[in-house]
């Protein structure tokens, strides 16, 4: 059995940037165990003065777009070119039905993984979304207190996931393929709303005059939404992962959202309203959690479910029935 450090020894390991401890301290966050959850909130406590000094940069992308390609690429850049420290992590709701494609990411992304200045870390096979997400949130805290300045999140699902993200992030990137056909238009419209830039990918050889022709399409479209709060106007630009062409220009992009946000004062607000929805998330979670492990509720619910199931009582009554073993 590993040893079980304490807080103040998690918390330095953490501060020092030890890989271990960074790496045991993200599993004990992900743990629903209450001693480990106990310990984590300890940990937490102690590395939060130590936190909020990255750019979190949340990477969605349509099927097949090449997002780990595309992260590899762009984040070998950001080491070499810029000198950064770069955390790569992922929300997965797939992965308790798959095992996680993010690990595969992970063997994909040899040269990022191989990098001393680079940390992937996959994410759980939660049982839902949003006990992932907590634990992804939390997990940008500690990577920010191990001393990481950029970090990504990574949706490798689609849907639910792009909206978790966004919630985590600074910036919020989406990556288009040219001509990927009006099948995704649904996906698209919902997402585009919230991306703060559009990035064509696989733009080179035959396919670079289609990725210019989608950057003015898509960029026409963006100026039918409405300004945002952070009063920037999302832009659309192209790259290839394969050629290493374009990749500055998107951080270009990403410093000068930061620097706009956090000249008009919307930077920390937005992290602000962030911290609330995650303690109001919590606070849903953990009434919910202790609402099914209530003895009484334990009890009663195999009948009462049976009831809702064969139409006999209606959810609304049942749950107010169930409530009211609370009291």
């Amino acid at each position: 059995m590993p040893k079980r450090f304490t807080p103040d020894e998690y918390a330095a390991g953490v501060l020092s940037g030890n890989r271990v401890l960074l790496s045991r301290a993200i599993t004990l966050v992900e743990s629903t165990l209450p001693s480990d959850q106990d310990l984590a909130h300890r940990v937490m406590e102690l590395v939060l003065p130590h936190t909020g000094n990255s750019v979190r940069v949340g990477i969605t992308g349509v099927p097949g777009v090449g997002k780990s390609t595309f992260i590899e690429a762009f984040g070998n850049h950001l080491l070499e070119q810029h000198g950064k420290k770069l955390a790569v992590l992922a929300i997965d709701p797939t992965s308790q039905r798959t095992g996680g494609s993010i690990l595969g990411d992970k063997t994909r992304m040899e040269t990022l993984a191989s990098n001393p200045k680079a940390y992937i870390r996959p994410s759980p096979a939660g049982k839902t979304l949003g006990g992932v997400a907590r634990s992804t949130r939390e997990s940008i805290v500690l990577c920010e207190a191990a001393g990481f300045d950029v970090i990504f999140v990574e949706t490798v699902g689609v849907g639910q996931s792009e909206t978790a993200v966004h919630e985590m992030v600074d910036f919020f990137l989406l990556l288009m393929l040219a001509g990927a056909g009006d099948e995704l238009q649904g996906i698209k419209k919902g997402i585009m709303e919230m991306a703060d830039a559009i990035a064509i990918t696989k733009a080179d050889g035959p396919n670079l005059h289609p990725a210019t022709s989608a950057q003015a399409e898509y960029q026409g479209a963006l100026h039918l939404f409405p300004l945002g709060p952070s009063q920037w106007s999302p832009k659309v630009t192209v790259c290839s992962a394969y050629e290493k062409t374009g990749l500055q220009p998107i951080w270009e992009l990403v410093q000068e959202y930061v620097q706009l946000a956090q000249g008009n004062g919307y930077f920390q607000k937005r992290r602000q309203e962030q911290n609330l929805h995650w303690l109001k998330h919590s606070i849903r979670q953990q009434l919910e959690e202790r609402f099914y492990q209530n003895p009484a509720v334990q009890v009663q619910w195999s009948q009462i479910s049976q009831q809702v199931t064969q139409g006999q009582k209606s959810p609304f009554a049942a749950a107010a029935e169930l409530f009211g073993l609370l009291s």
